[in-house]
């Protein structure tokens, strides 16, 4: 608090210059020279500033205080430190729902690509508390995650916390009646120790979960009133039959739901899915989807379509289309078998979407976009390009080059439809995903004339073009597209939180 004598100087100085507004027509109004005089810890001078909800793009200077967005002005603020955004745009830091890397090495290649929030609620942790284990020491961008209930499953069916392959019991398993009970009380234990919903990869375990292990699942999700996120039984090209089971299920419970990575599940038929749930939603459910920017899919070789299904006339593809994720290399079936048996905890990127089915995708009003990023550990050993240019394709590929979408658009489509999806269930996502008085100050900078993806399969790693400035928590992490070490002001995200 100001002292009395500054305060008093301070009101009548706000009356005088609010007076002299009003006299000579100098200031546009009087938050504006309110916001004038105030000295913020950081200011983002004259960016076009586009906030997807409210719909304002113009340019603007930000002030930001602890954290927090304090001012949007239309005349020049004062600042402990000034960014200069001339030029560029400036949104709300991207919100990632579907990622696989909370590691540091991660953490640093999302940060470039315009990342403050990473979330993995496909997978998602059980006991919520491991999640995040890299960033005990600090935390570049905000982290969190589901209940896993294929960690649960682990616990319950084998005992042990978390399957290294996807190979075990724990994929391949029917669960008694008391094994779902027991379920049902980890994953309420998961929710009530800050869990963002409930994560659930029923394609890795089609032929173990039965209607009343999954049904429980949703139960428990209604009676919480949280999402349940669901990668679904996936058929051959495009059979809805895997979309068709969940569907019923948050319609009978009401439980919100969900669809993980839903092109590359519904493949050629990614209309009729769309359209299936727009009819759901009109019949009163409460149901979303995702679509990732890279048309590969990525995940373990040990998978159960991989293992215990036909997975080449599924995806219409054969060993030739698919690469060996840790040196870039296109397999063979002699290197396919070699790998699936002397690595079955190694990853593969599976090519089969076509960009026909991300643009049917893209144009859905609601479609959010996600990485589902693999994890990254090491710069010697590759992963997918998701990791690295997932959100500066959307504004390169999708908005500037192809213009599919508008950049206000583009911007709903990696940041605001998150946010307002993740609100009705938890607080703490009310204050992201805008640029407006009062939100977190997760921000990014960047030129829509020459934002570019640059990593690709067997370069993952390449960072973009055009993410200049990316703030977390009001914080400077990245400048000038370079890193900054030794900040860390990302948060746990929990469900608990305001």
């Amino acid at each position: 608090m100001l002292p009395l004598y500054r305060s008093r100087s301070k009101l009548l100085l706000l009356v005088l210059l609010a007076a002299s507004s009003t006299q000579w027509g100098w200031a546009k109004n009087t938050n504006d020279t309110i916001a004038a005089l105030e000295a913020y810890d950081l200011v983002i001078a004259n960016g076009r500033v586009i906030d997807p909800e409210t719909k304002l793009d113009a340019t603007r200077h930000i002030g930001v205080t602890g954290g927090s967005i304090a001012a949007i002005s239309s005349r020049p603020l004062t600042g402990n430190k000034v960014i200069d955004a001339s030029g560029l745009a400036v949104a709300p830091g991207f919100i990632d729902l579907h990622s696989h890397t909370p590691t540091l090495f991660g953490q640093h290649l999302n940060l470039l690509d315009g990342i403050t929030t990473q979330l993995d609620l496909e997978a998602g942790s059980f006991p919520i508390v491991s999640y995040g284990e890299h960033f005990k020491g600090g935390a570049q961008l905000n982290y969190g995650s589901s209940v896993g209930h294929f960690a649960i499953r682990a616990n319950v069916i084998e005992g042990i916390p978390r399957p290294l392959t996807m190979s075990g019991k724990t994929w391949t398993v029917k669960a008694t009646a008391q094994q779902i009970e027991r379920m049902r009380g980890l994953l309420d234990q998961g929710l009530d120790n800050g869990g963002l919903g409930i994560g659930v990869l029923l394609d890795y375990m089609t032929s173990a979960v039965t209607e009343d292990e999954l049904r429980m699942i949703f139960e428990v999700a209604a009676n919480r009133n949280v999402p349940v996120y669901v990668h679904v039984r996936r058929g051959i090209s495009g059979d809805p039959a895997g979309l068709i089971e969940v569907l019923e299920l948050a319609k009978s419970t009401k439980a919100p739901l969900f669809i993980c990575h839903i092109t590359h599940n519904a493949m050629g038929n990614i209309g009729n899915w769309l359209a299936m749930i727009d009819q759901a939603n009109n019949e009163g459910a409460n149901i979303t989807t995702e679509t990732l920017s890279y048309a590969a899919g990525g995940t373990s070789i040990s998978a159960d379509v991989f293992q215990r299904r036909d997975w080449q006339t599924i995806f219409d593809i054969t060993y030739e289309d698919v690469q060996w994720v840790a040196t870039g290399e296109w397999l063979t079936k002699e290197t396919w078998d070699h790998y699936s048996k002397e690595q079955p905890y190694g990853m593969v990127n599976h090519h089969y979407v076509k960009e026909d089915w991300i643009i049917t995708a893209m144009k859905w009003p609601g479609m959010m976009v996600s990485t589902d990023a693999l994890p990254a550990t090491d710069r010697d050993i590759m992963t997918n390009p998701n990791i690295s240019g997932t959100f500066s394709r959307v504004l390169g590929h999708y908005v500037r080059d192809t213009q599919l979408l508008s950049l206000r658009q583009g911007l709903a489509k990696t940041s605001l439809l998150q946010a307002q999806w993740m609100e009705q269930f938890f607080p703490a996502f009310k204050k992201k995903g805008r640029l407006q008085v009062g939100a977190d100050a997760d921000i990014v900078i960047f030129d829509p004339a020459t934002v570019t993806a640059n990593a690709d399969y067997g370069r993952p790693y390449e960072k973009p073009t055009g993410i200049n400035h990316v703030i977390v928590g009001g914080r400077h992490i990245v400048d000038s597209s370079t890193r900054i070490e030794g900040r860390y002001p990302g948060k746990k995200i929990l469900s608990t939180d305001l």
